[in-house]
């Protein structure tokens, strides 16, 4: 009889196990996996990591329709699902399979975004945090807008989209000349643009505006006139706008010295110059 019994244990033990087994892993997953085109993405890897320490407990590709199923999941657990492809950003889903009904949980449409339109978001967002639109006058933050050190003004100005300057250092701005180029809305000793442009530093100016100025006629009397002139107002930081700045070229050859400079001079709202 002890025999009997003993021999019965394992067969009873087993039964148990698989029964325990198949209850504890029931649930079934499934989605689709596509591009920013919509199209299906064949042999697409899919990983199903546990939420809790991110091991990998299965693993599979997606079908020539970019679906893609496992069996057999825990129904209690929480997974991650990691989809990767190349030219395409890794993506990561969160599933708790307690959400699971009658034992399926189905995530859909799975979109992947390519790399190169992610870093095109990415900075355009940056750029447009750079600048800003305010009325009719198109505003520039100076620093978001990478030059060498002590480059002038110029230099910047490059820099800028919808901006040209060309060797002469004539500047177009959203298709039309700029006419002048005041410093914190006044005129800088000069009509001549590049007088600033190339001899203010550009890790002076905190923001560059551009917008369309009433000509003087029309400032003076009151009277429109229509004419409009393409105008850069350069903006000082507030901490150059207080001492002494300049730029100097020089140059020497066997018979002659070529020397030339400008000192600036800033007290707030007062600027002088020295050529």
């Amino acid at each position: 009889m002890r025999l009997f019994m003993l021999s019965k244990i394992p067969g009873i033990f087993l039964v148990f196990l698989l029964f325990n087994n198949a209850y504890a892993q029931k649930s079934s997953l499934a989605g689709t996996v596509v591009g920013n085109d919509n199209k299906p993405l064949e042999n697409a890897p899919v990983m199903v990591l546990r939420a809790k320490d991110s091991i990998m407990v299965t693993y599979t590709r997606t079908n020539s329709e970019g679906k893609f199923s496992f069996k057999n999941l825990s129904d209690t657990a929480r997974f991650i699902l990691f989809f990767s492809y190349p030219q395409y950003v890794g993506f990561t889903y969160k599933i708790d399979m307690k959400d699971a009904k009658n034992g399926a949980a189905d995530v859909g449409i799975i979109t992947m975004p390519l790399k190169a339109i992610l870093l095109q978001e990415v900075l355009v967002k940056s750029q447009v945090s750079a600048i800003k639109i305010k009325g009719d006058t198109t505003e520039y933050d100076a620093d978001s807008f990478k030059v060498q050190p002590h480059a002038a003004v110029e230099e910047l100005l490059k820099q800028l989209p919808g901006l040209q300057v060309d060797q002469q250092g004539n500047i177009t701005a959203q298709g039309k000349r700029v006419k002048k180029v005041l410093v914190d809305g006044e005129e800088f000793f000069s009509d001549d643009p590049t007088l600033v442009t190339r001899n203010l530093r550009a890790d002076m100016i905190d923001k560059v505006q551009v917008y369309d100025k009433k000509s003087d006629a029309a400032a003076f009397t009151g009277i429109e006139d229509g004419v409009k002139d393409k105008t850069i107002n350069l903006k000082i930081k507030e901490d150059k706008n207080h001492g002494l700045f300049g730029k100097a070229d020089a140059g020497a050859g066997p018979e002659h010295y070529n020397g030339k400079g400008m000192l600036n001079l800033f007290k707030g709202k007062r600027k002088a110059s020295v050529f």
